[in-house]
């Protein structure tokens, strides 16, 4: 068997699937704490030492090219996951195609540059938008790369990858910021993190492509992908356009604000649920054509989700306020407010982040897109109800769209597995109504009881108590301790050795 035989392997259950998936989810979850520190560490320095007109520069390039990643990818790297049988010139094509999207969307942005200055009125953004190119054609050349990594579980490799990515090029955006770089400091970041994702996966996975052979087995991938890629644009563009919309209306200055509230949010979110989509994916692909062992992994695996995400949700939404001005300064203080309405949300929508998980291992990706424009429909139609009433408005108004889409999102993913509204419930309910109780109760106490602490002592009191509230509820009067017991076989079974020793 050469080096690179194992990533062409066919997707079929192995023995110890669950134990491998859940040591995959404590490998990835581990590394991605150590990643997120080292995003939030950066993001405090930088914070005390750019100002909300830097932030607000980049967040209006970083918000229209963020769909770029998603349309390079074109949805190809969950085919390459997925699918039970691919080949070697099956992945070489999709490489190429990625490699040119890529190239192709790095010509057009630098194009575009001076009209979105323009159209902004900011001067700065036509430099940045061509220096932020780069992040397009790293992603291109590493998709499939990273594809592989994911197909043949390598999620050790993963870790590693991620967590040199995101502290090389936080400490570079720090030292930059500290010479006097300005806003450029922010641009260098995901530039940075891009071309360092590609040198450690191609280290990681040494497959080289070969030349571009379109077949049927080809054609079927980009016509999965084509779903995926059209969830992934539409919902991209949905969740960048209330910052789109605050910037031109409102102005970068005050986008900055919405900015800040915005990078801790997603920095939890992307914490509790991003890297499990991967391991998710791999794992519950394995196991459709077993559908009562499908929705059995599927339910434990969603309420341990929901229970610990809810729960640091909940303790966010109260505390937000004095997080932001702890660990930013006063000067953020506009933020915190944000930040609490995003938390709150974060209730919702962590659980309907993982509606992937379904429509990709089932094979559905048609109805994930469907489901996509639905969704962006509504999440624009709520910024701009909310827009008139500025930042705080706008977060309100995304709140609430959330809450009223998450169990319809993950019943209808659930469908071609006999899934159905009740289930979801079933997994989920509980959690997030016991969230919403200990947000009620910390928020209650913190505004009419603590106003006058300080806010080190007002921060541990509020987070203490929405902390017990939660799990009161969730554990003594609805019962959720499943997800208790599987963190506590994660934690004894798996020590630090094995995390580090095994993939």
């Amino acid at each position: 068997m050469s080096q690179t035989d194992k990533y062409f392997q066919d997707n079929e259950p192995m023995a110890g699937l669950g134990r491998a998936s859940l040591h995959s989810g404590m490998i990835v979850v581990a590394g991605r704490l150590v990643s997120v520190g080292s995003q939030v560490v950066s993001m405090i320095v930088l914070a005390r030492l750019l100002d909300p007109h830097d932030f607000g520069l980049t967040a209006t390039i970083f918000a229209l090219i963020g769909f770029g990643p998603m349309l390079i990818d074109l949805g190809t790297s969950d085919a390459t996951s997925q699918k039970t049988h691919i080949s070697r010139a099956e992945v070489s094509y999709l490489f190429w195609l990625n490699a040119t999207i890529a190239v192709v969307l790095a010509l057009l942005l630098i194009a575009s540059g001076g009209f979105i200055a323009k159209f902004y009125n900011e001067p700065a953004l036509s430099g940045i938008a061509a220096v932020s190119s780069l992040t397009f054609i790293a992603v291109g050349i590493s998709t499939q790369h990273l594809a592989l990594l994911r197909r043949a579980m390598q999620f050790r490799s993963l870790t590693i990858l991620d967590i040199c990515s995101n502290g090389i090029s936080s400490i570079l955006s720090i030292v930059m910021a500290l010479t006097g770089w300005g806003y450029w400091a922010l641009v260098a970041k995901p530039v940075a993190m891009a071309v360092l994702t590609v040198v450690v996966a191609w280290i990681a996975c040494p497959w080289l492509p070969g030349r571009p052979q379109q077949t049927k087995e080809t054609n079927a991938s980009v016509r999965f992908g084509l779903g995926v890629a059209g969830f992934t644009l539409t919902d991209t563009f949905a969740q960048s356009f209330d910052r789109l919309a605050l910037g031109y209306f409102y102005g970068v200055g005050t986008l900055g604000y919405y900015q800040n509230a915005f990078l801790f949010y997603t920095n939890l979110i992307n914490l509790l649920i991003g890297p499990l989509h991967n391991i998710a994916v791999s794992s519950l692909s394995k196991l459709r054509g077993n559908l009562v062992e499908f929705r059995k992994s599927w339910t434990a695996a969603l309420s341990t989700v929901s229970f610990l995400s809810t729960l640091a949700f909940a303790v966010l939404a109260v505390t937000g306020p004095d997080v932001v001005t702890i660990l930013l300064g006063e000067k953020w203080a506009p933020a915190g407010p944000v930040l609490c309405l995003f938390a709150i949300r974060g209730i919702a929508q962590a659980t309907e982040r993982t509606l992937g998980w379904l429509h990709v291992s089932t094979g559905r990706s048609d109805r994930w897109m469907r489901w996509g424009l639905l969704s962006a429909v509504c999440q624009i139609a709520a910024v701009i109800i909310g827009l008139p009433f500025g930042l705080m408005g706008v977060a309100a108004t995304s709140a609430i769209a959330i809450y009223i889409l998450f169990i319809p999102a993950l019943a209808y993913a659930g469908r071609p597995a006999g899934i159905g509204a009740k289930d979801v419930w079933a997994a989920v309910g509980p959690q997030t109504v016991a969230g919403l109780i200990a947000v009620a109760v910390g928020l209650g106490v913190r505004e009419t009881l603590l106003l006058d602490l300080s806010q080190w002592p007002r921060f541990l009191i509020a987070s203490s108590l929405s902390f017990t509230v939660y799990l009161v509820v969730a554990i003594v009067l609805f019962k959720v301790t499943q997800p208790m017991y599987l963190a506590l076989s994660a934690l004894r079974n798996f020590g630090p050795k094995r995390l580090l020793g095994n993939s």
